[in-house]
């Protein structure tokens, strides 16, 4: 394959920027363009730019990294040695499963790229994007994260919510939430997804408050099938609170889901997920204080193509107390570490969460999540890759590990289903409780 290494100055004119550090020091959405001083992260050069050639649109994704080999393995007995580069979510799994559990570090590859509109939008929300008065939403800003260079929390974790996702998504996987004694049964998932924030001509005028329409239908077991879940997401959502609707095929009827928000259970997650987890953080990010802590090199998973590939059996992939780490890959990289309080007048299962958020696609790759008494309670980790024929950077498949019961949630499992389908025509037609109740009763 040909990686196209692409300079920001090649894509946006000098003269164009809002901030004319996001054409030198930094890229367009706000990474440090320059490697590491020791060499271990290597300057930006644009990513992924061009999927290689035996691929072709709607296969799943070949690893554009396969040739490369392992820097070094870490394990429970060597973890000390790479503790300050470790979030305390994976040292912990590390304890927790120390002949099992390990971490494999791969050459670290600055493989996010985005499309040319997205970076052009980028900088364009440098120069107008503010948050509102309260934090709770964001104005002046389109297409893709708001804040390339963050001044605090809020602001890091809106760029999250509000990243380059598509405009539209369609895919089909599966969730297995596994016994500590490895056994585990799937929930067939049928997802569509369409983003107005996110579309070509997206404008800060034209959004009127609208982030996102998620469609998700269970078809499997038999015991949920027919279970549909229709979601109209806004920015704001305290001046607008999240509209939802679930058609029950028992009752053959569309009802409105007041509660899908915040630390409600996530679908058919066997309360290993909150609702606000999905995608690592979504919702409104009302009930915490946010702290930006700075950004740090840190050992997360990236490029997790051997996580992706197709054929690869689910029994292949989940094991007891974890996923098989064989197949996972972990880099060195840069990321902004954002530091989440309960407020005091509000309640939450977590009391605080700490977020490992990616510097060159504002994707969030590891969450740790703490109980009511202030133990590491749960570990999140975000297996993400290159959907190189946008290009953009989103999970293939995520983990929610839960220390205290020895369970957990392997969410996005695709191997075995057709790959994503990725700026596909849809309408907003296609996402109303009629539109629900019409695909309900087929």
């Amino acid at each position: 394959m040909r990686l196209a290494l692409v300079s920001a100055l090649a894509l946006l004119p000098l003269a164009a920027m809002a901030d004319p550090r996001l054409a030198g020091e930094f890229t367009p959405l706000g990474a440090v363009r320059a490697g590491s001083a020791d060499g271990r992260i290597p300057a930006w050069a644009g990513g992924v730019q061009t999927a290689p050639a035996e691929y072709r649109r709607g296969q799943h994704h070949p690893d554009p990294f396969a040739a490369d080999r392992p820097l070094l393995e870490i394990t429970s007995a060597t973890a000390a040695t790479h503790a300050a580069q470790l979030p305390a979510g994976l040292q912990a799994m590390l304890r927790t499963y120390p002949q099992s559990y390990k971490l494999i570090v791969y050459p670290t590859r600055r493989s996010a790229a985005y499309p040319a509109h997205v970076y052009e939008a980028a900088v364009a929300n440098a120069g107008r994007a503010k948050l509102t008065a309260d934090g709770n939403g964001v104005e002046g800003a389109a297409i893709t994260s708001p804040f390339p260079i963050p001044e605090n929390g809020l602001q890091a974790v809106w760029n999250h919510l509000l990243r380059y996702r598509g405009e539209t998504m369609k895919r089909v996987n599966s969730q297995a939430a596994v016994t500590r004694g490895g056994d585990w049964t799937l929930v067939r998932l049928e997802e569509t997804a369409l983003f107005p924030y996110m579309a070509r001509n997206a404008t800060p005028a034209s959004i009127n408050n609208q982030l996102g329409l998620f469609l998700q239908a269970v078809t499997a077991p038999a015991r949920l099938a027919g279970e549909i879940l229709l979601v109209h997401d806004p920015i704001n959502q305290v001046i607008e609170q999240r509209n939802a609707w679930t058609y029950n095929p028992g009752q053959r009827r569309v009802r409105r889901a007041p509660n899908v928000a915040y630390d409600n259970p996530g679908t058919g997650a066997d309360g290993l997920r909150t609702t606000d987890q999905f995608d690592m953080f979504s919702g409104a990010p009302d009930r915490y204080d946010w702290t930006l802590v700075g950004r740090r090199e840190m050992i997360v998973p990236a490029n997790a193509y051997g996580l992706h590939k197709s054929g690869l059996t689910n029994e292949q992939i989940l094991r007891p107390g974890h996923i098989n780490q064989d197949l996972a890959r972990y880099e060195l990289r840069r990321v902004w570490v954002v530091d989440a309080k309960l407020k005091p007048e509000q309640r939450h299962i977590y009391s605080r969460r700490t977020f490992y958020i990616d510097e060159d696609s504002w994707q969030i790759l590891v969450a740790d999540h703490y109980d009511s008494r202030g133990e590491l309670w749960r570990v999140s980790e975000a297996h993400s890759i290159v959907y190189y024929e946008i290009p953009l950077v989103w999970t293939t498949l995520e983990t929610f590990y839960d220390l205290q019961s020895g369970r957990y949630l392997a969410q996005g499992l695709d191997n075995t289903e057709a790959a994503w389908e990725l700026n596909q025509p849809m309408s907003a037609a296609d996402f109303t409780p009629d539109a629900l109740r019409r695909i309900g009763t087929r």
